[in-house]
């Protein structure tokens, strides 16, 4: 049984988590971390990382950029694991984070989903047959309108996959409106695209002549991130010091 403190717990993602693992006999939210709450979980909920002295096995944090700086302290100083999945971090906060990951375990990713970090390795290896053979690589990724960064840190997540593979010379094209030329062939665009209530789409295109293969993940609920911290958290546990990702997990799992 892995027994998890929920960093964020009565922010939307916190509470998808908590009726994941509701159902999960093999973990166990034993304290929620928020400013606010009204007792409705079935766990104690202090209003502070110092404040919890409940015994756990592993963090899953959803909360704030803001709240970032403290959970690090406190996991530097417990040595209690993290996954940490929050976004919207300073390099700063980027750079504590790797450093405490010198000292306790830290699982950190772009995408919590188990289907787009399996969609890493295959992207890998698709890249290394179709960019020798002359095919142009886009990404095409849709969200939300109220999303505020574009690409989307999942759509740089791909592109950087395939880009570990590839010669040194590819880069990434981000806007064409300026252009006056044909494509390079060392580019992989990115195009991002903001409306409605999309939560996330990520289209991966391999266009060759005469023929064009595509690689597509679609997200239809904020659930399939939850199910992957969850995952996460329970691969975690009781690993040594060191920074791992959603593809040490899925790893795990072959």
């Amino acid at each position: 049984m892995t027994r998890i403190i929920m960093h964020g717990c009565n922010g939307h993602m916190g509470q998808v988590i908590t009726g994941i693992v509701a159902n999960d006999a093999n973990a166990q939210i034993v304290a929620g971390i928020d400013l606010r709450d009204d007792g409705h979980n079935s766990y104690p909920v202090f209003a502070s990382l110092e404040e919890c002295n409940v015994e756990a096995d592993v963090i899953i944090d959803f909360a704030s950029a803001k709240a970032e700086d403290t959970l690090v302290d406190y996991i530097k100083k417990t040595k209690i694991p993290a996954v940490i999945c929050t976004t919207g971090l300073s390099d700063e906060q980027i750079a504590s984070i790797n450093e405490a990951s010198k000292s306790v375990a830290i699982l950190r990713s772009a995408n919590m989903s188990l289907g787009i970090n399996t969609l890493f390795k295959l992207l890998q290896d698709a890249a290394k047959v179709f960019a020798s053979a002359g095919f142009d690589i886009e990404i095409v990724e849709k969200h939300h309108n109220q999303k505020l960064d574009a690409p989307s840190g999942t759509a740089l997540a791909l592109a950087d996959s395939m880009k570990e593979v590839l010669d040194d010379d590819y880069f990434y094209r981000y806007d064409r409106s300026q252009l006056r030329q044909k494509r390079d062939p060392k580019e992989i665009g990115i195009s991002a695209v903001r409306g409605g209530t999309i939560v996330g789409e990520h289209e991966v295109i391999f266009a060759g002549e005469d023929e064009v293969i595509e690689f597509k993940h679609t997200a239809h609920s904020k659930a399939v991130f939850a199910k992957g911290a969850v995952e996460a958290a329970k691969f975690l546990a009781g690993k040594p010091a060191g920074m791992y990702d959603m593809r040490d997990v899925i790893a795990a799992k072959n």
